[in-house]
């Protein structure tokens, strides 16, 4: 039985959260603040943990910040600020996903089970070569599958679908994107990600209106949904 850590300070969020996340076969442990929530990861390691931004003492962001010291835990993030830097920031400390309040337990409870799906322990001799239902992409080779057939890529097209292939269902701004593949010393504009973005989409042959593999997320940047295999 995999275990769900839930950090809120609001009991009845804990309460509703707990009660979904039961149903669907999790054992589950609850912290209202941070200290209390990095002791229970301390104690008992679980495999994911559901945090609130918004903690009173150490918030979520600096609970993960230190979580991330000693454990790779997944987390996903519970956040009541629509703000877009918040988002990114929680992501780029090393959250796997965040959801924002007010939200649906059974949409929390679903994004929980998609994050424990993805496979952060493989070997890294396996890492070189991603493999997705009808696709594949060779890292050291620097090449691409699609249903079989070779796609021809730039090298900037391959290293843009690499940086997001590599963590699937994770979202990456375009700033983010900009520093993985462009290199941090780029000061131009940042649509080029979207440039670059449509010609991958069509040498894929994947539609933004209905992608298979790279998704848009309005307002953020893009995320890869490609189905491991």
């Amino acid at each position: 039985m995999r275990r769900v850590l839930v950090v809120d300070d609001e009991p009845h969020i804990r309460t509703v959260l707990r009660g979904y996340l039961e149903a669907d076969g999790f054992a589950v442990v609850e912290a209202a603040d941070g200290e209390t929530a990095l002791q229970a990861v301390h104690a008992g390691q679980p495999d994911l943990v559901l945090l609130d931004v918004m903690l009173p003492g150490i918030d979520g962001l600096e609970v993960l910040r230190r979580l991330r010291a000693f454990s790779d835990v997944y987390v996903v993030l519970l956040t009541a600020r629509t703000e877009e830097v918040d988002k990114l920031v929680g992501l780029g400390v090393g959250a796997d996903d965040y959801v924002t309040k007010p939200f649906s337990p059974r949409e929390v409870a679903a994004r929980v089970k998609a994050v424990l799906r993805r496979d952060r322990g493989q070997p890294a001799r396996d890492q070189n070569v991603l493999r997705f239902d009808g696709l594949t992409i060779d890292r050291d080779g620097r090449e691409v599958d699609s249903d079989g057939t070779p796609v021809p890529l730039s090298t900037l097209e391959f290293d843009l679908l690499a940086a997001l292939a590599d963590a699937p269902g994770r979202v990456f701004s375009r700033r983010q994107l900009l520093e993985r593949v462009w290199g941090y010393d780029f000061y131009g504009d940042e649509r080029v990600v979207d440039v670059h973005i449509r010609s991958l989409r069509a040498r894929l042959g994947d539609d933004a209106n209905d992608p298979r593999l790279i998704a848009t997320v309005r307002g953020v940047g893009y995320k890869f949904i490609g189905q491991p295999r």
